[in-house]
């Protein structure tokens, strides 16, 4: 079976893992202050979270179109695992399923399956992972289909975040939580639910305290096995992901721990400093 992972933008996969797997992405763009940014390799990241930071205003995202899932879907491949962000956050799964209604009608001979990650960032590279390891083994496409689902059922997201100004100004938190937020230096312990949307799981004042935390409470929303696999993803804050990882590993020993970059969705929602940890 000749398979293809395809992914949108806010599945953070590092560069070498998409030479190693040849992973394809689907980007979504943003526009700022009347200035439209795409999510891809050109994409500065420093200097567009540095825009961010200056704005009063939120960047409003586009999803991929399905014009950019079918050209991805052209190719020699026998079947195409695509992996989006949560259907609850975004329009990237609703395009990759048009999509591949269209490419199915004048390629009955391929396969196609769309995971909705219900989640975002390491949560959506775990998934692809997971996928490449299915494949790899020889599983029948079918099987692979019906694992995945039980695997993204199974996984969780949970993430810390150090500054809430994208929360505040897209007005998913009021201006007067927010200060009261800022003032108690408080950080928010956050969850994707299984719906696919955002909750509040728990807070404490300061970062490391909130990071420490929301490590204890990993073992809480699913057991950390010394089979599990852990990814990290952090916005711009290389040092504080590494030090996750070390007190992960301190906590459960699971069997992997891997570290990536938030590329511009997620950065653009977790702001520099935030922290996204995903497992099963």
């Amino acid at each position: 079976m000749k398979y293809k992972i395809i992914g949108d933008s806010s599945c953070d996969v590092t560069d070498e893992m998409k030479a190693a797997y040849d992973i394809a992405i689907a980007p979504l763009s943003f526009t700022l202050d009347g200035v439209e940014y795409i999510d891809d390799d050109t994409l500065d990241l420093e200097d567009y979270l540095e825009k961010i930071d200056q704005s009063p205003n939120v960047p409003k995202s586009a999803c991929p179109s399905i014009n950019d899932y079918l050209k991805l879907f052209e190719s020699d491949h026998d079947c195409f695992f695509v992996v989006t962000l949560s259907s609850e956050l975004s329009g990237s799964y609703n395009s990759a399923m048009n999509a591949k209604e269209m490419f199915l009608e004048d390629h009955p001979d391929k396969k196609i399956h769309v995971v909705d990650s219900r989640g975002a960032a390491s949560g959506e590279v775990l998934i692809a992972l997971k996928l490449i390891e299915l494949a790899e083994s020889g599983m029948a496409f079918e099987d692979i289909v019906q694992e995945i689902e039980i695997f993204r059922d199974e996984s969780q997201v949970i993430f810390v975040l150090d500054k809430i100004d994208t929360l505040e100004k897209n007005g998913r938190m009021s201006m007067m939580k927010a200060k009261i937020v800022r003032a108690l230096n408080l950080k928010l312990i956050l969850i994707a639910t299984n719906e696919g949307t955002i909750d509040l799981l728990d807070k404490a004042r300061g970062t490391k305290k909130a990071l420490k935390k929301m490590i204890a409470l990993m073992e809480k929303r699913r057991h950390v096995t010394k089979d599990s696999r852990v990814v990290i993803a952090h916005c711009h804050v290389p040092e504080r992901a590494e030090e996750v990882k070390q007190q992960i590993i301190d906590a459960y020993n699971p069997a992997e721990v891997l570290i990536v970059q938030t590329k511009g969705l997620s950065s653009t929602y977790a702001n520099t400093g935030g922290i996204v940890v995903s497992f099963r």
